[in-house]
Order: C-alpha cells, then sequence, then structure tokens
C-alpha cells in the first residue's frame, strides 16, 4: 500500500511538472504581453515593448531562466554557445528568480553581468508569460527584426529550429 502511495504522488508531482509544448505557435504579441513591465539590472522598470523596440531591425533571442533552475544551468553552455555562433543576433534574458536580491546573486554567480538581463518582478505568473504560456524554464524564443514571434517554443538551446529560424531571418 505505502509503494502504490508513493507511485501516485509521484506520478501526480511529475504530471503537473512537466513542459508541455502549447497547442499552438504564436505569431505576435497580443498588447497586454507587450505592456508587462520588467526591471533591468539597476531596478528600472521598462516594459517588453520598450525592450522590443530597443531591437528593432535585429533578429532576438529571448532566453527565460533562473538561477534556481537546474535545467537552466544544464542548458548554459549551449546557450552561450549559440551566442557566440550569432554575432548578428541579440540575446536578452529574462529571469524568473524570485527575489531582486536573487537575481542580482544570480547575475554575479553565472557571469551574466555582461548580457542584456531583465527581471520579471511579478514573478512567474504575469501577463507576458501567461500569454506565450510559459510553464517551465529554459525556454528560447526566437523574434524577427520587426518584433514578431519567428520560433515561438524551445526548450533547449540545441533545438535545431533555433538556428534554422536565425539562418532564414538573417539571408
Amino acid at each position: 500500500m505505502k509503494q502504490l502511495l508513493t507511485f501516485l504522488m509521484l506520478s501526480i508531482f511529475t504530471l503537473g511538472c512537466s513542459q508541455k509544448a502549447p497547442d499552438a505557435s504564436k505569431k505576435e504579441f497580443s498588447k497586454n504581453a507587450l505592456s508587462q513591465k520588467l526591471e533591468n539590472e539597476e531596478g528600472k522598470s521598462i516594459t517588453v515593448q520598450e525592450i522590443l523596440n530597443q531591437h528593432k531591425g535585429k533578429v532576438v533571442v529571448i532566453d527565460f531562466w533562473a538561477g534556481w533552475c537546474r535545467d537552466c544551468l544544464k542548458a548554459f553552455p549551449k546557450a552561450l554557445e549559440l551566442e557566440k555562433n550569432n554575432p548578428n543576433v541579440d540575446f536578452v534574458f529574462f529571469s524568473l528568480d524570485r527575489t531582486k536580491e536573487g537575481f542580482d546573486r544570480s547575475l554575479e554567480k553565472f557571469n551574466m553581468k555582461e548580457k542584456e538581463n531583465y527581471w520579471f518582478t511579478s514573478g512567474f505568473k504575469n501577463d507576458f508569460n501567461d500569454y506565450i504560456e510559459l510553464n517551465w524554464i529554459p525556454r528560447y524564443m526566437v523574434i524577427d527584426q520587426q518584433s514578431k514571434i519567428a520560433k515561438y517554443y524551445a526548450i533547449t538551446p540545441e533545438d535545431p529550429e533555433i538556428q534554422a529560424t536565425i539562418d532564414k531571418l538573417l539571408k
């Protein structure tokens, strides 16, 4: 009986904590998603729209991560390799660390200070993350030169569709 209960508990936990691809890929952001506020390293508030405006005309890869996320940390070497192999692409990092102190600590600990980093002060549940159906990290999105979504869903920087999308956009 004890083994059955343990099996059931593990099954429920596993089902509730897995990354599931969204049913449909979105091609652009909603107004609510674009108005979502984040903070930069200095604590200045900025919207997703303002971040995308700073990169207008460029291909952007958004990397969703957190310093507490084991899968994110395992993916970092490949994410950095993807960035290194694509010098004409802007990489932007959206942190889901739980506190500003955690965000700052993660940037320092994982040598992220030289990168473009933002933090969701509202936490995991917010208009942007709800719109893109973010249910797990890491997650990667490719944004085209007009700030439209070119690659909606990737869970690893090694996903060949990320590079194929970048290559297609840069032609």
